[in-house]
């Protein structure tokens, strides 16, 4: 679940330009520096998962009905329905890989090959990403809009066999509070258990 989320936080902020898939790469890093916003739908064999995020920098919150999750960049705070508690961590460098975007972004520049990819959407640019290293993912399709330069749809395969596939809507600049990257206890339900793993 962790993997699918900080893959999530990664898309979102991919732009098509006229320049290579690597340069592609290059400005989507660069534009995750910004404060944003977006929507998005995880499609898999296991069901569907919808919800939204923001994200500023290294800062970043997910909301979805299954996990919540919000880092100040130092703290992480993570809810999930299936412990139903929150769990208190300083993430380590692997760790944020797998759940801060910025760390995500620089781990697909630096352990993935990317090439251009015959687009199978029409009107979207497609690139391919592959892992250099051995890792669950197998290989991860983006389709960026011609019309937005947006980010539309990723299809990530894993060496397991599964697949899910991500849609982003609402990708917006925004404007908000830093506060809303720290933990807030009216969005879990009432008496949820706070673990401080630290």
């Amino acid at each position: 679940m962790k993997k699918i989320f900080s893959i999530i936080m990664m898309l979102a902020t991919l732009a098509m330009s006229a320049q290579s898939p690597q340069q592609m790469l290059d400005k989507a890093v660069n534009a995750m520096k910004g404060a944003m916003s977006a929507r998005y739908t995880v499609k898999s064999a296991q069901g569907n998962i919808s919800g939204t995020f923001d994200i500023n920098g290294s800062m970043f919150r997910m909301l979805s009905d299954q996990v919540k999750c919000w880092y100040n960049g130092t703290t992480q705070w993570t809810y999930s329905t299936a412990t139903q508690e929150v769990n208190i961590t300083t993430p380590t460098q692997a760790e944020l890989s797998m759940t801060n975007p910025m760390a995500a972004a620089q781990s697909f520049k630096t352990n993935f090959h990317i090439w251009k990819a015959a687009g199978q959407i029409p009107k979207h640019y497609a690139i391919m990403l592959k892992p250099k290293n051995k890792s669950d993912i197998k290989q991860i399709y983006l389709y960026i809009s011609e019309g937005t330069n947006l980010l539309h749809n990723a299809h990530i395969k894993m060496n397991d066999g599964s697949a899910f596939t991500i849609t982003l809507t609402d990708i917006k600049k925004s404007s908000y509070s830093t506060n809303i990257f720290t933990f807030d206890p009216s969005l879990v339900p009432v008496g949820t258990d706070v673990v401080d793993l630290r």
